[in-house]
């Protein structure tokens, strides 16, 4: 797959948080996170991405990998590899960076970042939201965005699977 340097450039690894999250910080700006499987790219992941971005200066999209989500979802899932998951991600101009993880919850990945912002999708209460207490204890915020209704990618998946 030929796609840009600058859409494959936007998937990082961990190591290179530190730099990159001290120099946003130098120039004053504000850190949005948020994380999911992201399994067949709908609407409702464009509406919480999009709406994510708004909330500060650079969005930052931890991505589950293949073996945490088939912990999460079953040995069904993902459809789509996390690489092609993150290009997917990547490609969008309103995520900065993409940061897979492997653990059942982004807490490590949290820690981290220190966001200031903490956003998750509509179909969380912000005392399920792994990471609330944690940010909130830094100074920071979380954010529910609302669900956009009759997306989800099991939903998809299933009905696809019954055609």
């Amino acid at each position: 797959m030929n796609l840009s340097a600058e859409i494959q450039q936007k998937i990082i690894g961990r190591e290179k948080l530190p730099s990159l999250l001290s120099q946003i910080r130098a120039e004053g700006k504000h850190i949005v996170f948020t994380n999911g499987c992201f399994d067949l790219l709908h609407p409702g992941h464009l509406h919480l991405l999009h709406t994510a971005r708004q909330e500060g200066d650079l969005l930052i999209a931890g991505l589950n990998t293949d073996d945490s989500v088939r912990r999460l979802k079953g040995s069904d899932r993902p459809v789509m590899d996390e690489y092609s998951r993150a290009l997917m991600l990547s490609s969008l101009f309103f995520v900065d960076h993409v940061v897979l993880f492997d653990e059942d919850t982004p807490m490590q990945l949290i820690r981290i970042i220190r966001p200031d912002i903490l956003v998750k999708g509509g179909d969380y209460q912000k005392d399920e939201i792994v990471g609330a207490d944690f940010v909130a204890a830094c100074g920071g915020k979380t954010i529910v965005i609302p669900f956009l209704r009759g997306f989800s990618s099991s939903g998809i998946i299933d009905k696809a699977r019954n055609l």
